[in-house]
């Protein structure tokens, strides 16, 4: 389990690194300070706004758990998306776990 917690830090340092060098590569003027590393990790090295961190980590409106984070680099949790999916996911083991139940009982009364 070291290794793999080695391997995340290693990645998330390199993706840091690589946003950085992404923006300093280009000409002053054109540098945002945010966007995706390889296309694909986003990055945001702006000052936080509340509405940036609202869109991030609650916007209950949207079905999308992963966001872009507000700083830094990586993927932001939509906290209420999260809860609603996770919620869901146990009604649904719960109700399996009835059913499972219902059939192995009436097996035995049999």
């Amino acid at each position: 389990m070291k290794d793999v917690w080695n391997l995340v830090r290693t990645l998330i340092w390199l993706s840091f690194f690589a946003a950085l060098y992404q923006e300093l590569r280009k000409p002053d003027a054109e540098r945002t300070w945010h966007g995706k590393v390889a296309g694909v990790v986003p990055y945001d090295f702006r000052v936080p706004t509340i509405e940036r961190l609202r869109a991030a980590y609650w916007d209950p409106e949207s079905d999308v758990i992963f966001t872009e984070r507000v700083f830094g680099v990586g993927w932001a949790v939509n906290l209420p998306v999260a809860a609603r999916k996770l919620a869901a996911l146990a009604e649904q083991y719960a109700s399996a776990s009835r059913s499972l139940r219902g059939r192995s009982s009436s097996r035995e009364s049999e």
